[in-house]
């Protein structure tokens, strides 16, 4: 009827149909709608990346985010996204909308440079922070190492870390380490084992286990994904199993969720699989996993359920046209190949953008937080703010 129509009426019609398709047909389809996008924080003399985001049992909202020198201001071609000075600040808000100014430090590390601090809130309001780090060695403690050190940029992996806070952020203990995962064919500088590491949120499970999908370097140049389990609020952690592993695909930075029958899920960035967007399912308690590609790009993804039980899914895209996305699936994460992908913008400057982590706000409205840059512009941490209509009878 639609097309019958267009024939007859020409360009009014043709005007009014693309409208309604890009204008707002699909967003109302998806119950979606962008309310605003905020700056988080910006400074000119800095590169500010990876963040994550909770809300506190308080209600003020606590951004995590790594922060280092903009070296093209000193002389660089570019920025790496390894450095000497980069270390862990947050900014907070009450509203999502209006942020401190000056960032507070949450952790400097004495050996070297810190990468992508992973926020989670336990039920009981004690938070988790995961990291990693990098530090500069000489070579010939690179050459004569016997066994390989992860090295790249000139900088050597120092493994991962955790801390923890007991009183709302005001201080951190640790760091805590998490055990080698024995696929890791890497040593630390020191020659230990090391300790499990990963850019992805963790969840706390229905049972009281805190899950956390963490990568190992089970070859050269590939990476695969295993669950670590901690009983304890994070203090100490068991390897579980594993989550995917593939000849030739790489599995990394993944976020974990568990559904509300008891499956665990994690969505997880790939290599070497045309930037798929891949999930692995485990209906055993984490003992087994398979895994399978979600049928879109996204750079990586993040999972919040939402009031109704179902999942907002939100993912950089690092492809023309630059950007955030999301979908919405259902409770059980079943249906990410037919989910509507909604785009919360498109006007990144190239493709160092993304690490989208959610929150809710109120009963209808997320904040998800991300880096970003416009015409190669300064990198800064940024947000946007979601609409979400919840499902009729819910």
């Amino acid at each position: 009827m639609m097309r019958q129509v267009f024939r007859e009426n020409g360009l009014t019609i043709t005007l009014f149909f693309c409208l309604l398709m890009v204008g707002g047909f699909a967003q109302d389809k998806s119950s979606l709608r962008k309310i605003k996008d905020v700056i988080v924080y910006r400074d000119t003399l800095f590169y500010n990346a990876f963040p994550s985001v909770i809300k506190k049992k308080d209600g003020e909202l606590l951004v995590a985010f790594r922060q280092a020198p903009d070296r093209r201001l000193l002389g660089a071609s570019h920025n790496k996204h390894v450095d000497h000075n980069s270390y862990l600040v947050t900014v907070t808000s009450k509203d999502g909308e209006n942020w401190t100014k000056e960032p507070k430090l949450l952790y400097a590390h004495a050996f070297g440079g810190l990468q992508d601090p992973c926020l989670l809130q336990l039920k009981d309001g004690t938070l988790l922070c995961t990291s990693y780090g990098w530090t500069t060695v000489g070579k010939d403690l690179i050459d004569k190492s016997p066994k390989p050190l992860f090295y790249t940029n000139e900088f050597v992996f120092l493994g991962g870390y955790m801390l923890r806070s007991t009183d709302k952020a005001k201080s951190w203990e640790g760091p805590y380490y998490p055990p080698h995962i024995p696929d890791e064919r890497h040593v630390g500088p020191y020659g230990e084992g090391i300790s499990a590491y990963n850019r992805g949120a963790m969840y706390e499970a229905k049972d009281g286990r805190i899950l956390w999908v963490a990568v190992a370097h089970d070859s050269q140049g590939k990476t695969s994904n295993y669950l670590l389990t901690s009983r304890d609020k994070g203090l100490t952690w068991e390897y579980t199993s594993v989550v995917a592993k593939d000849e030739r695909i790489s599995f990394n930075e993944t976020s974990v969720y568990e559904t509300p029958k008891g499956d665990i899920v994690a969505f997880m960035r790939t290599d070497n699989f045309d930037d798929q967007a891949c999930i692995a399912r485990s209906t055993d308690g984490g003992k087994t996993f398979s895994w399978q590609s979600m049928g879109f790009k996204g750079h990586p993804c993040h999972a919040l359920r939402l009031p109704d039980d179902r999942v907002l899914l939100v993912y950089g895209y690092r492809h023309k046209p630059y950007g955030i996305r999301a979908r919405i699936l259902n409770a059980e994460c079943t249906d990410f190949d037919t989910a509507e992908e909604f785009v919360i913008r498109n006007d990144g400057g190239n493709g160092d953008i993304g690490y989208p982590w959610s929150v809710q706000l109120d009963k209808n409205r997320v904040l998800v937080t991300y880096y970003y840059n416009q015409n190669n512009g300064p990198r800064y941490i940024a947000g946007s703010i979601l609409k979400i209509a919840a499902q009729k009878g819910k």
